[in-house]
């Protein structure tokens, strides 16, 4: 998973007219990841922030230890959810370091 991917998911979003977008991220010292959701009208804006404080492997470039590890769009909070607290993304996350991301 990359920065290529985010951008790949905020596109397809803005592109099928979902209602938002949202990351999970991943910080050191916290026991639970974060969710961040975004309204779909800032989505442009969202992904240039996040290329320029995310490194290309979704690292932050200025605070070691937060990572953004998952994403996805939707149009409610709801699928949201489902995609990145109901789904074991553990499991896909452990998956996808042995394999690499989609097969890549």
């Amino acid at each position: 998973m990359n920065i290529n991917n985010l951008e790949s998911c905020f596109s397809y979003a803005v592109m099928v007219s979902a209602k938002y977008v949202a990351v999970l991220v991943e910080m050191d010292g916290f026991a639970e990841p974060e969710i961040i959701i975004n309204d779909i009208n800032n989505a442009k804006d969202k992904l240039e922030y996040y290329k320029k404080a995310y490194n290309n492997d979704l690292t932050h470039k200025y605070s070691d230890g937060i990572r953004i590890i998952a994403f996805t769009y939707g149009d409610s909070f709801k699928d949201i959810e489902h995609d990145l607290v109901d789904v074991d993304l553990r499991k896909f996350l452990e998956i996808e370091h042995e394999e690499g991301f989609m097969g890549e």
